[in-house]
């Protein structure tokens, strides 16, 4: 069970996501604090996991929190719960498990959860990508695209929120991402193949099914795809 801090100094707000952590069986006690300074206090007090923090509030910010967090040598996990994307870059600069937008979806809080629990299970933590969007200096986890599209010289990366596009060329990526479980299908797709639903093999109009969307596999790249697929066939032990 993990035990978290929600801290926001809109009370509704607190009140709000800790009522879907609630409905959440993986987290265990939940402790509320309406400013920067409370949080401050319950870190002091109480066994906190993970601490779910606002950016923006009145005399010690989130930021500050996390810093203070990092000072101290206590681990909780810090995801941060914003409406803005301004701080995506500082936010992860110090060491954030995952950045939240309002209003907070219940899947998508799931997925946070999720990601605190590989943390305390000793999981390496995932590389993160920097990309722009709209002007704004994102950054988002490379287990989180499910494909990979070349456009020119550049590449859009698909994750189930959004798309990005990145000035690096596709086969760039398909030699940098290998290790990590991305395949090259086609002249224009890498998928990640944790992200592959199904995958149709026939000699006539070969596809991969990746979060919803069927893509095509090139004749070119079919046998690298069936060698893949064969290398990750479970056997019996003999």
């Amino acid at each position: 069970m993990i035990n978290v801090l929600v801290a926001d100094d809109e009370i509704p707000a607190v009140e709000e996501l800790a009522f879907l952590l609630g409905r959440d069986e993986r987290i265990g006690t939940i402790y509320r604090a309406s400013s920067g300074t409370q949080a401050l206090r319950a870190l002091e007090a109480e066994p906190v996991d993970a601490v779910f923090l606002d950016i923006h509030m009145p005399v010690v910010s989130g930021l500050e929190i996390a810093r203070a967090i990092a000072r101290s040598g206590q681990q909780p996990a810090v995801v941060f719960v914003t409406a803005d994307e301004d701080c995506a870059l500082e936010a992860f600069e110090l060491a954030a498990v995952d950045y939240l937008l309002k209003p907070v979806r219940a899947e998508r809080l799931a997925k946070s959860v999720s990601r605190i629990c590989e943390l305390r299970e000793g999981r390496d933590a995932p590389e993160m990508i920097t990309v722009d969007q709209g002007g704004t200096t994102r950054m988002i986890r490379r287990d989180d695209i499910s494909y990979v599209q070349a456009q020119g010289d550049y590449a859009r990366l698909h994750t189930a929120e959004a798309s990005y596009l990145i000035r690096v060329p596709l086969s760039d990526l398909e030699q940098q991402w290998a290790d990590a479980g991305f395949i090259r299908i086609h002249r224009s797709y890498l998928v990640s193949l944790n992200h592959v639903g199904n995958i149709k093999l026939a000699a006539t109009g070969p596809s991969v099914r990746v979060a919803g969307t069927e893509l095509p596999i090139s004749r070119r790249h079919l046998p690298a795809v069936r060698e893949k697929l064969e290398a990750t066939r479970v056997r019996p032990q003999l």
